[in-house]
């Protein structure tokens, strides 16, 4: 197995999405294959208990992975080899021929979070597209009917997370909201990338920083106030609901699904904004349950999608730092 040659490849794999952009995978490169796993350190305990986004964030590694070898005429192939335990997915291997996508690294390099206002929404082909990609899965890619009501949702989800000290604790360890910081162009969530005005971010540091004083006082329900709406930046908000009693290494290959489907939205010139506050706070995901008419625990993921009216950031990587 040719490791330097994937070596070169792994600035473009580790343009991957993650949750807070913790970039929590990891390699080891064994005689021959390369296994990924997660770093414990680059995890969410408290605002992602069940390790549902990092299992996703895995299996988008995964995806890109596998494009990104095809696409530099590597023949590899991957063989899950779940281990919750010593934290390793699966394993990169030599294959016969080269994975088959219609996706190129150009894709991968490309695509990105767009938290701003999104024109239009997703059509009906486009619609019809990405869930194609579920389908073979055993899943599906909704629309969410009355996407009006989430507003109040997702302001109720907001305030339940922000009450959490820590979820907020863990939320300013991957806060980046002044360029000096020393994560700043390696991970975390940018002040660009969750297009605040410098005085915004500012603003956000310095309440965070007083949050055990101003707790008690209110802060959780102004801090939710002060995220805004983003349904009033326009787009339409797709759902990807999971087949039922999905298990964890399920849920990594879930998190494939996952990345093909932001190619495909990709490709088509669309871009989205993860919205997850709604399913991470149990009761706002038991209410969009009952909005799709879909049993809660099958969401799983929840995005503003429609198309950028002007280039998002790009969100910064360690690039390859996750060697075991």
């Amino acid at each position: 197995m040719d490791h330097d040659a994937f070596r070169r490849l792994e600035r473009w794999c580790w343009r991957a999405p993650s949750a807070h952009n913790t970039q929590p995978w990891r390699l080891r490169y064994e005689p021959d294959a390369i296994r990924i796993g997660w770093d414990p350190a680059h995890t969410l305990p408290a605002g992602d208990p069940t390790g549902r986004d990092l299992r996703l964030s895995l299996g988008a590694f995964v995806e890109t992975c596998l494009i990104v070898a095809a696409d530099a005429g590597l023949r590899l192939d991957y063989l899950a080899d779940h281990d919750e335990h010593h934290g390793w997915v699966g394993l990169l291997r030599p294959a016969p021929d080269r994975y088959p996508t219609p996706f190129r690294t150009t894709d991968v390099w490309e695509r990105r979070t767009d938290r701003g206002r999104l024109a239009a929404g997703v059509d009906r082909d486009t619609l019809a597209a990405v869930d194609a990609v579920a389908r073979p899965a055993g899943g599906s890619v909704r629309t969410v009917p009355q996407a009006g009501r989430l507003g109040a949702l997702l302001r109720a989800a907001d305030r339940r997370l922000y009450a959490d000290p820590a979820v907020v604790a863990e939320l300013r360890r991957w806060l980046r909201l002044d360029p000096t910081h020393p994560g700043y162009h390696a991970d975390g969530l940018t002040d660009r990338c969750l297009a605040l005005s410098r005085p915004a971010a500012t603003g956000l540091r310095v309440a965070l920083a007083g949050y055990p004083v101003l707790r008690p006082l209110g802060l959780p329900r102004l801090l939710a106030a002060a995220a805004g709406d983003p349904l009033a930046q326009g787009g339409t908000v797709l759902v990807l609901v999971a087949p039922d009693h999905l298990d964890e290494p399920g849920q990594v290959e879930f998190g494939r699904v996952l990345l093909r489907t932001w190619l495909t939205l990709h490709t088509a010139g669309l871009a989205a904004h993860p919205l997850s506050q709604l399913i991470d706070v149990p009761t706002t995901r038991t209410a969009l349950g009952a909005l799709l008419d879909v049993a809660p625990q099958r969401l799983l993921h929840v995005a503003r999608v429609g198309r950028p009216t002007r280039p998002a950031p790009r969100s910064a990587r360690r690039v390859a730092a996750g060697r075991a």
